[in-house]
């Protein structure tokens, strides 16, 4: 896999550098006694482009913690991948559809709002935030041409979204895939070539193969439909060279993580 994953992360860095170049960069603001670089025009394409940027980082990561075996780690950057693909989504359906709703519109207040006064430097209380349901349930909404059974929807995005939320939060029960070994332990210097490594390296396909997806989403919303179509050709072919195929199995089969293909985008 790893020849798979080296040529997708090519092709996704082509694809963002295709995509940048689109919107206007980021220009040098004051802040405090220096500056900092923002994006002054604060656009919903401008929001697109920072989060395939800090997906393609969190994909890079998570790669990188799979392969040393830190597995919660890499379940914990996971699900930070699990809400950036959310968030992506979001934005863009908002402009495919041409329809930028007011939930859209504070979700950019929100992501745009500083942390710090920038000529004060003093903290801006209070940030404004869109509930992570309420994006789940957009998206479950858009789901409804496909499927009548609104429920289960929210279900399946709720179910990807919270999967990992234990390696985040820390708890118990999934601290305890740490210990084992003979004699048993808790495996603080990692798990490579233990059997939770094993799940976790057949997991990190559902992470390359949902940012492909969000990048082809983001074509879409910019307009690029050669870049759009070239990236869900890649999508095909990276399924089929995995040897996965999960895009053509029906029923789905669900993968050892318990997340079935339809629930992957």
């Amino acid at each position: 896999m790893d020849a798979l994953y080296d040529e997708t992360l090519r092709r996704l860095d082509e694809a963002f550098q295709k995509l940048e170049i689109k919107v206007p960069l980021p220009r040098k603001m004051p802040h405090g006694d220096s500056w900092v670089f923002r994006y002054k025009e604060r656009t919903i394409h401008q929001a697109m482009i920072q989060k395939l940027a800090r997906v393609m980082s969190g994909l890079h990561a998570a790669r990188l913690l799979c392969d040393n075996g830190l597995v919660q780690e890499q379940s914990s950057i996971q699900r930070m991948l699990d809400e950036f693909h959310q968030d992506i989504s979001f934005l863009a359906f908002a402009v495919i559809k041409n329809e930028i709703t007011p939930l859209h519109q504070k979700y950019l207040d929100a992501f745009y709002k500083e942390e710090f006064d920038p000529i004060a430097e003093k903290p801006l209380l209070d940030r404004p935030t869109v509930p992570r349901k309420k994006i789940r349930a957009y998206l479950a909404r858009l789901d409804q041409e496909a499927s009548t059974d609104h429920s289960s929807a929210v279900t399946a995005y709720h179910t990807v979204y919270s999967a990992n939320s234990g390696f985040i939060h820390g708890a118990s029960p999934h601290i305890m895939d740490m210990f084992g070994g003979y004699p048993p332990r808790f495996q603080i210097h990692g798990m490579a070539g233990t059997p939770r490594h094993e799940s976790h390296r057949y997991d990190l396909y559902n992470y390359f193969f949902r940012t492909i997806t969000s990048f082809s989403l983001v074509a879409k919303a910019f307009g690029d439909e050669d870049l759009f179509q070239e990236l869900r050709s890649w999508l095909v072919q990276f399924d089929s060279q995995s040897g996965r195929n999960e895009m053509y199995q029906n029923p789905p089969s669900r993968d050892r993580q318990g997340t079935s293909p339809s629930e992957k985008p």
